[in-house]
């Protein structure tokens, strides 16, 4: 019998089973950002530890960075403080900070993979739910928690419990101005939100095999959101060319050699799965999520769910989710209101996201009562962007450009939602208060769809208004 990708890296770093019966798993890499480590570091200096492997750490700051004024001391106190932890802990434990000096600087999922930090059969940590993106590469990316930061950063290692995997494949091809965003939501709304508790989700299929990287990264950065606590693409010669010439990969012929060890890196075709799934890629249509997690999603042509048609709690929680909405049942999806226009965050913040969110807002102009802003995800991308002047467009359309962060994905900068606006979002969650307003409310979409709204002011279906390459 084969085995999976997952059992294959699990298995190499497996250090020992432990008798909770948890593995002890040795982290190939371990990225810091400045939210969830501080106490991490603190608990190193209260025992006299050091970390225990500088080389395979790499810090930046993206959560709490301002994305419009970048003087300091930042304007507020307490992210002024996180920064400074991050600095002084990068220095006291000989760790590479990439902060905005470097040129480097991005959010954590966005410049591990343009960094070719990030790699197929690594095992990788960070303490920040979206490390599963780093699965697109073939490896077993795992979101921690700080008492798990400090036990990477002191021992290299995470006790994990053992997962099962499911195969998702997605066959066919998708139809005009359907993006990766519509595939993971379209898969989370077929699946659920608590779908993929104990799982590892496997992606796969020809819609998977055509996807780009930065495609694959916004499924595998999303896997979360359905429950999963990993999520992969097998890694194959789009893999290898995306990380080729990058700065942390391998170079010349050690690079043929990690290939070569890299094809080695992928489930086997007789692999057994726990559960596999099928679907077909011309099912899925631009999707929009109306309620308040992102399994409470429908394709931009349907109707919002009407309360009176579901029984016992699927029926409390569709009324709960269209009271804090303020949306009415029956009504059409493309027909809601927007105050505001993000697109960013590190689901969909990469060169291919802005690009294609360029193409649509070119020629239009946002609507006066919204307020639109386009966050790259790392200070590359910005330049990359800018470069191809995608900048200008945005701007000539009445979108702000704004510098690299996480910005109004979580809002624990001075990107915030305001009172009840209802916000067109290219992120990934839409819990209530996400976005900075404890009664905010987000429609997530990819961003094509954003740039479709922002100048309707509603939502509206991408294809009626432009021509975007799928």
């Amino acid at each position: 019998m084969g085995k999976t990708l997952l059992e294959k890296v699990w298995d190499l770093h497996t250090v020992r089973e432990l008798p909770s019966g948890q593995t002890q798993l040795f982290m190939g890499l371990h990225l810091v950002h400045e939210v969830t480590s501080p106490q991490a570091f603190q608990m190193l200096r209260e025992r006299d530890l050091s970390v225990r492997y500088p080389e395979r750490t790499f810090a930046t700051a993206d959560h709490i960075i301002p994305t419009d004024s970048r003087q300091r001391p930042y304007a507020d106190a307490m992210a002024e403080e996180m920064f400074v932890h991050i600095e002084r802990n990068s220095v006291d434990f000989g760790l590479e900070f990439f902060d905005e000096s470097t040129g480097r600087q991005g959010i954590v999922h966005v410049i591990g993979p343009e960094l070719g930090l990030t790699q197929p059969g690594m095992t990788i940590a960070c303490g920040d739910s979206h490390t599963s993106t780093h699965g697109a590469f073939g490896a077993v990316a795992i979101g921690i928690g700080t008492s798990q930061i400090r036990d990477v950063l002191a021992s290299g290692c995470l006790a994990i419990d053992p997962l099962k995997v499911r195969r998702i494949d997605v066959s066919g091809s998708l139809g005009r101005g359907v993006y990766a965003k519509d595939v993971i939501l379209h898969i989370i709304g077929h699946l659920g939100v608590h779908g993929g508790v104990g799982y590892a989700y496997e992606y796969g299929g020809d819609v998977f095999d055509a996807f780009s990287m930065e495609e694959r990264m916004t499924v595998c950065n999303m896997s979360i959101e359905g429950g999963a606590r990993v999520g992969y693409v097998n890694p194959d010669q789009t893999t290898y060319d995306y990380i080729r010439g990058r700065e942390f990969a391998p170079k010349g012929a050690e690079f043929d050699r990690a290939v070569e060890w890299w094809e080695t890196m992928k489930s086997d075709d007789d692999a057994n799965y726990d559960s596999v799934v099928d679907i077909d890629g011309a099912d899925i249509e631009p999707m929009v999520t109306w309620g308040i997690n992102p399994g409470q999603v429908a394709g931009v042509g349907e109707k919002l769910p009407d309360p009176d048609s579901l029984e016992g709690a699927q029926r409390a929680s569709v009324e709960e989710a269209l009271a804090f909405m303020k949306l009415r049942p029956g009504a059409a999806i493309a027909e809601t209101p927007i105050d505001v226009a993000f697109i960013g965050s590190c689901t969909n913040s990469r060169i291919s996201d802005l690009r294609e969110a360029a193409k649509v807002a070119a020629g239009g102009r946002v609507a006066k009562n919204v307020k639109a802003l386009v966050v790259p995800g790392s200070q590359q991308v910005l330049k990359q962007a800018e470069a191809e002047g995608l900048h200008e467009t945005f701007l000539a359309a009445g979108f702000e450009w704004r510098q690299a962060g996480c910005s109004m994905c979580l809002a624990m900068n001075p990107d915030k939602l305001v009172g009840d606006q209802i916000c067109a979002s290219s992120s990934n969650r839409n819990f209530k208060g996400r976005q900075g307003s404890p009664t905010g409310r987000t429609l997530l979409m990819s961003p094509a769809m954003v740039a479709a709204a922002a100048p309707a002011g509603e939502v509206v279906d991408v294809r009626t208004v432009s021509r975007p390459t799928a």
